[in-house]
């Protein structure tokens, strides 16, 4: 049975950080694939203005050619707003044969239980969850503690917003964003 790992977001932009927990999953060994979903409608997100879905997931394409990695535009066609428990159900229907794992960083497992239907996603993937040094997750449920597995991971100190708020430091983004990313992000003209 093949192992695939989910990765969600609305990567508004993708930057460094992203792709190093890409990394951390697929090379953990718990998982043979990683599948990247760009998040059109975040419930939580619902009020922030977002760059478009089609120049997002340009700069996803972009920030992924040269890794082994697969990115997935199923929420798009979703129902609105986009939920987890319901892409994974799709995604199962879709794919009998797989067993997926839900991927995340630590910091967000303590939220995990606020998340709309959580107990649906727990029925439906287990999570993957990358470790964030010193970090506390005594506050987490035990029912969710029981599906996640801990990888490795060396997080970049780093952020969208953090990203939009420095846009005109070239510096700044050199250091944070792959090349082709800004690229894309120069030639758009985004985030100004």
């Amino acid at each position: 049975m093949k192992k695939v790992g989910l990765l969600g977001g609305t990567f508004d932009p993708v930057h460094n950080g992203h792709i190093e927990i890409a990394k951390s999953f697929i090379g953990s060994g718990y998982i043979d694939e990683l599948w990247i979903l760009l998040t059109p409608y975040p419930p939580h997100k619902i009020d922030k203005k977002h760059v478009s879905y089609e120049k997002r997931l340009l700069m996803l394409e972009n920030a992924f050619n040269n890794h082994e990695f697969k990115i997935l535009s199923i929420e798009k066609d979703l129902p609105k707003p986009s939920y987890t428990y319901r892409t994974i159900k799709v995604l199962k229907k879709e794919n009998p044969d797989y067993r997926f794992f839900f991927c995340l960083g630590e910091d967000s497992l303590t939220k995990f239980h606020t998340w709309k239907h959580f107990d649906k996603i727990l029925e439906e993937a287990e999570l993957l969850v990358a470790k964030r040094p010193n970090f506390d997750h005594s506050s987490v449920e035990t029912t969710i503690l029981k599906k996640t597995t801990f990888v490795e991971h060396q997080p970049i100190d780093i952020s969208s917003s953090s990203i939009k708020s420095n846009i005109n430091d070239e510096l700044y983004l050199k250091s944070y964003l792959p090349s082709s990313v800004h690229s894309v992000i120069e030639k758009e003209n985004l985030y100004r």
